[in-house]
């Protein structure tokens, strides 16, 4: 079931990276990225990690591109987590101890989801435009309400997505 829950999420961000490409976005064949500009925007589709795991690698924000026969590792403007299972309180506490990282990284627990439920919890306070096609894309592809989450209350809270 695990693996299905992860094959599913990978099966979403490609069907999402047709859609970037409908808006002349790059996107990569085998790695999950998409470019506006010479900005990177990385997606990280994960089970679960471990916090010192998880502080390590969005501290670092590399994206691995490949052209052609040859590999380049880049900064990552944006990274967005997808979480297949419930993550640990302290992968929201990571963002939440570093205001800086909150500009730059946005979670998406896509567990609800994937359980059968219309909904997706997530931390996005960047200025993403892609991800803000992208909670577009799973609303009107998935009819998928968004909720934010909150630390102080430990569970989330409803908002509304914004449109540009």
């Amino acid at each position: 079931m695990r693996e299905m829950k992860t094959f599913k999420a990978i099966s979403l961000i490609e069907r999402f990276k047709k859609v970037c490409k409908s808006y002349g976005w790059k996107t990569s064949e085998s790695e999950d990225w998409i470019a506006v500009g010479d900005e990177f925007h990385s997606f990280l589709i994960t089970r679960c990690i471990h916090p010192s795991s998880f502080r390590a690698i969005v501290a670092n924000r590399k994206c691995i591109v490949r052209e052609g026969p040859t590999y380049r590792v880049v900064d990552a403007a944006y990274s967005a987590w997808l979480f297949s299972e419930n993550p640990q309180l302290e992968i929201y506490q990571v963002i939440f101890e570093k205001p800086e990282l909150s500009k730059k990284v946005a979670i998406y627990n896509l567990s609800p989801l994937f359980e059968g439920e219309k909904l997706c919890i997530k931390l996005n306070r960047t200025d993403s435009l892609v991800f803000e096609e992208f909670e577009r894309f799973i609303k009107r592809e998935f009819k998928v309400h968004l909720r934010g989450y909150s630390i102080n209350r430990h569970k989330p809270e409803s908002v509304t997505a914004t449109v540009k």
